[in-house]
């Protein structure tokens, strides 16, 4: 199952769902087959299949949660906390002075850095979420921009282009 986040459940949702399996663990116990929980349970039959081959080799105790999935953080609570210490230095306190921004490859090279650790992107993404941090995307625009000839140019310019619009409506 995926979620929005990339994540899976939170402890409150592996908490909800494994009072789900006991309930079908005591239906087991009672005789039931796996189709019939799946109906009364709400749940697919794959998984009602599922949990019965897990309860009759483990009992109700192979459908207790097995926590979070995914490997665990490779920082430790004291790593993560001078890594917070070192982002909020910024970039130009470990050498990247062409800019003040945090990227990815700059944060994952600042980890390996300072904790001897190989992060991807994407790791370095969850690890940042982690956090607290979120990404920021600036706005770019040219030094030479001139503010007063763009809105100049919407005025007077961008009417003529983009044309009447269409009497598509009713009425």
């Amino acid at each position: 199952m995926r979620y929005a986040d990339g994540g899976g459940l939170t402890a409150a949702g592996r908490a909800k769902r494994e009072v789900v399996r006991f309930e079908a663990a005591e239906m087991f116990g009672q005789g039931l087959r796996p189709p019939e929980v799946a109906r009364r349970l709400r749940l697919s039959r794959k998984s009602a299949y599922a949990w019965h081959a897990a309860w009759r080799d483990g009992g109700k105790s192979a459908l207790s949660s097995k926590g979070p999935g995914g490997l665990p953080c490779r920082l430790s609570d004291d790593q993560a906390k001078r890594l917070q210490a070192e982002l909020d230095a910024g970039p130009a306190t470990h050498g990247w002075s062409e800019d003040q921004r945090w990227t990815l490859a700059r944060v994952a090279d600042l980890i390996h850095r300072l904790f001897g650790y190989r992060y991807t992107p994407r790791g370095v993404s969850y690890l940042l979420h982690r956090l607290g941090w979120s990404p920021q995307v600036p706005a770019h625009r040219a030094v030479e921009r001139d503010e007063q000839a763009v809105a100049r140019w919407r005025t007077e310019q961008w009417s003529r282009v983009r044309g009447r619009p269409s009497s598509w409506a009713r009425g």
